[in-house]
């Protein structure tokens, strides 16, 4: 029987992290990042670990983000031993640190998802995702990230009157935007939805992700 808390939408956020952590590995083959083939390693993956994170993890969220422990002090040692060995034998890790070292990163993008503030809806022009196209609660994106806006000016990458464009993203499309490059990059190089989908890494994401339903554990 399944863990009640595994069908909750934290574990979807969960699971789409370690895939972010999986398809930002070097050397993944198409074969391995093909969506079918990722969700289902993720689903394990997730399955395996979940169950062994303290509830205030399980259950963060905007409003509780005050008491989920900090993630480098968090214990892991209840994760089971079958984690680091699929990490290993996948070629991911080297050894048990290193896996307990990718759940870690993975842990902190799942707790800064799922403890994201909430979507003003009153500004969401958006019904759809416009990465994965599902109809799940939405963000922006600023398409030239607004901590480089001085050096976007001053480096004359582009006009003012750009420096407003967003794209409306979900939350796990938005954090795997993040992820792919730094917002120097963003900001001179895909500083729009068209060419952030030329980039190979958002194609393997996006396939992952259209295949997700919002908030309800693959079965």
């Amino acid at each position: 029987m399944e863990d009640a808390d595994s069908l909750t939408p934290q574990f979807t956020v969960f699971k789409d992290a370690l895939a972010r952590r999986f398809l930002a590995q070097p050397g993944i083959t198409d074969a391995e990042s093909d969506s079918s083939a990722l969700d289902d390693y993720t689903s394990y993956l997730a399955s395996e670990v979940w169950p062994s994170l303290p509830s205030p993890v399980r259950e963060a969220t905007y409003e509780s983000r005050a008491n989920v422990p900090d993630v480098e002090s968090l214990s892991l040692d209840a994760v089971p031993a079958s984690f680091a060995d699929t990490l290993i034998s996948c070629g991911i890790a080297d050894d048990s640190d290193a896996a307990l070292s990718f759940l870690r990163k993975a842990l902190a993008d799942y707790i800064a998802d799922a403890a994201a503030p909430p979507p003003v809806w009153s500004k969401t022009r958006a019904t759809e995702c416009e990465i994965c196209e599902r109809e799940i609660p939405l963000t922006y994106h600023h398409l030239i990230p607004r901590q480089v806006h001085a050096k976007v000016l001053k480096k004359g990458w582009h006009p003012q009157a750009m420096l407003n464009s967003v794209a409306w993203l979900c939350r796990p499309c938005h954090s795997a935007v993040h992820q792919v490059a730094s917002n120097e990059v963003l900001a001179r190089s895909f500083y729009t939805v068209e060419l952030l989908l030329e980039r190979e890494d958002i194609q393997k994401w996006r396939k992952y992700a259209a295949k997700q339903r919002w908030g309800v554990r693959r079965g």
